[in-house]
C-alpha cells in the first residue's frame, strides 16, 4: 500500500487519529514497537491502546464535569475510544471504568476492519524526513525516537514521573471487614450502587500505616532522574504522605460519606479499591500509585483491614514521562513548526490522561483529514472541552513553566460574572455542548 499518513505509536491517540483517517478512507500506516520483542517499562503487553496505569476514564458526568463534557464531545465526533469503552465498562460510580483487556480487543478489532488501514509491528528511531506524519508514542517514546525529535526541535523534552497503582486479586479480599459502597450511595446502576471495596482503617491503624509509607524501602533514582517533578494527579502515595499527617485523609485514603456498616460512623481512613476488569475478578487501589519496592508494597499493603491475605495480580510502579514544549514548538494545528509535515498527538504534547490523550489524537486525526482534502481546518471552539485543551497545549500556556495537564473549567474562557458559582459548571457544559453542535454542524 502506498500512505498517505505515517502513525507512529499505536497507544490511544495514535489508534484513535489512525480510525478518524482511516474510516474516511485515508490509507494509513500505524507503525507500534511492541510486538517486535520490545516494550516500554510501563507495558505488559503487545495489544493497541493498552491501559497501563489507572483503568478509569474518570468522571463520565458532563453536565458538572470538565473531563465527563470531553466524553460527551468526543462520543458525538465518533471516538473509537468511547464506543470501546461503552463496550469495556465495568462498575465505577459516576465515573467511566473499563475492563482494560475488553477494551484493548475492541480498539483492534475496529482498527482490523478497516481496509485502508496497516497496523505494522516495527520500530521506528527516527522522525521521517517526509511525508505526512503523527507522531504519537506518549511519555515513554523510545530512547533513539526521543533523539531524533530532540534533534528536530532543538530544545530537550520536559519528564516528570507517573506511577502505578497495585493490583488485589478480589477473592483475596476479606469482605467480613470490608464492605462494598460508593461515597454518599452515589453508585452506578452497573455496580447496583456499590461500585468501591472500602477498606475501614482507625486512627493507630492509619497512623501506622503512615508510618510505614514513610519508613518503606523504595526504588531508588538513576542519576538523570533525581530532579524529574511529579505530576500532581498521579503523586506517588508516599510522596502524599510526606506532606502531612492527615495529608490522606484529605485524598485516596478520605472517609467522609462512607459509612462502616459494622458501626454506622464514617472510619478514620479508607482505602478503597475500583473494579479493574469485566468479570469483577481485579480491582485496583484508588490513589495508591508508588515506588515502593515491591517486596515492602506486598509486607506494608497487607497490614491494611481486609487485605491481610491480599493476592497482588500487579504491584505498583514508577516510570518516566516524557513530553514536549508544546506551546514553544507547535504550531495551533499539532505540527512541529521546524518540520511541519510531522503533527504530535497524545501524552507527548503534554496533555495528561487516558481521554484527554485519545482526544488530541482525534483532533490531529481530523486536522489531518482535512488537510488531505484540501480544506481548511477550524478549531472547536475554545468554550468546548476539545477545543480548550487544544488552545492550551498549542500555545495558550504559559511556556516556561509547562507542564502535563488535565482538562478542566480552568481552561476554559469564563462564563458571565452574573452565573451564580453553584451553577457555573453547569454553565460551562451547556454552552460547551451548543458551541460543539453549531461547530459540528459547519
Amino acid at each position: 500500500m502506498t500512505y498517505d499518513v505515517h502513525i507512529i505509536g499505536g497507544g490511544l491517540a495514535g489508534s484513535e487519529a489512525a480510525w478518524q483517517l482511516a474510516r474516511r478512507g485515508v490509507r494509513v500506516r500505524l507503525s507500534e514497537m511492541r510486538g517486535t520483542g520490545e516494550r516500554s517499562p510501563a507495558h505488559q503487553t503487545d495489544a493497541l491502546a493498552e491501559l497501563v496505569c489507572s483503568n478509569s476514564f474518570r468522571s463520565d458526568d458532563d453536565a458538572k464535569n470538565a473531563v465527563g463534557l470531553l466524553h460527551h464531545e468526543m462520543r458525538r465526533c465518533g471516538s473509537l475510544t468511547m464506543a470501546a469503552a461503552a463496550k469495556a465498562q465495568v462498575p465505577a460510580g459516576s465515573a467511566l471504568a473499563v475492563d482494560r483487556d475488553v477494551f484493548s480487543a475492541e480498539v483492534e478489532s475496529a482498527l482490523a476492519a478497516l481496509p485502508s488501514l496497516d497496523v505494522v509491528r516495527e520500530r521506528i528511531d527516527r522522525l521521517p524526513q517526509a511525508g505526512l506524519t503523527i507522531v504519537a508514542t506518549g511519555p515513554l517514546t523510545a530512547a533513539a525516537l526521543a533523539e531524533s525529535i530532540g534533534v528536530a526541535t532543538g530544545a530537550d523534552s520536559l519528564a516528570f514521573f507517573d506511577a502505578i497503582a497495585p493490583i488485589v486479586y478480589r477473592d483475596s479480599i476479606d469482605m467480613d471487614i470490608c464492605w462494598m459502597a460508593a461515597r454518599w450511595d452515589k453508585g452506578s446502576d452497573l455496580g447496583d450502587g456499590k461500585d468501591y471495596i472500602n477498606c475501614p482503617m482507625d486512627r493507630d491503624q492509619y497512623l501506622a500505616f503512615r508510618g510505614g509509607l514513610l519508613a518503606g524501602e523504595k526504588t531508588a533514582f538513576k542519576e538523570w532522574e533525581a530532579s524529574t517533578p511529579y505530576f500532581e494527579g498521579c503523586m506517588p502515595i508516599e510522596v502524599m504522605a510526606e506532606r502531612g499527617v492527615d495529608t490522606l485523609r484529605f485524598g485516596p485514603m478520605k472517609p467522609v460519606g462512607l459509612d462502616d456498616p459494622r458501626t454506622g460512623r464514617w472510619p478514620h481512613a479508607v482505602v478503597q479499591l475500583r473494579q479493574d476488569n469485566k468479570l469483577g475478578t481485579l480491582w485496583n487501589m484508588v490513589g495508591f500509585q508508588t515506588k515502593l519496592k515491591h517486596a515492602e508494597q506486598v509486607r506494608l499493603f497487607r497490614t491494611i483491614p481486609g487485605l491481610q491475605n491480599a493476592e497482588f495480580a500487579r504491584l505498583g510502579g514508577l516510570h518516566r514521562n516524557t513530553f514536549l514544549n508544546s506551546p514553544v514548538l507547535l504550531d495551533r494545528q499539532l505540527r512541529l513548526k521546524a518540520a511541519p509535515h510531522v503533527r504530535f498527538a497524545g501524552q507527548i504534547t503534554g496533555c495528561e490522561g487516558y481521554v484527554e490523550s485519545a482526544a488530541v489524537g482525534l483532533l490531529a486525526g481530523l486536522m489531518t483529514a482535512a488537510q488531505l482534502a484540501g480544506e481548511s481546518w477550524q478549531a472547536p471552539p475554545a468554550t468546548t472541552a476539545m477545543g480548550a485543551l487544544l488552545a492550551h497545549i498549542t500555545g495558550d500556556a504559559e511556556a516556561g513553566s509547562y507542564q502535563p495537564m488535565n482538562v478542566n473549567f480552568g481552561l476554559f474562557p469564563p462564563v458571565a460574572p452574573e452565573v451564580k458559582k453553584k451553577q457555573r459548571k453547569e454553565a460551562y457544559t451547556a454552552r460547551a455542548k451548543a458551541d460543539l453542535a453549531e461547530w459540528l454542524e459547519s
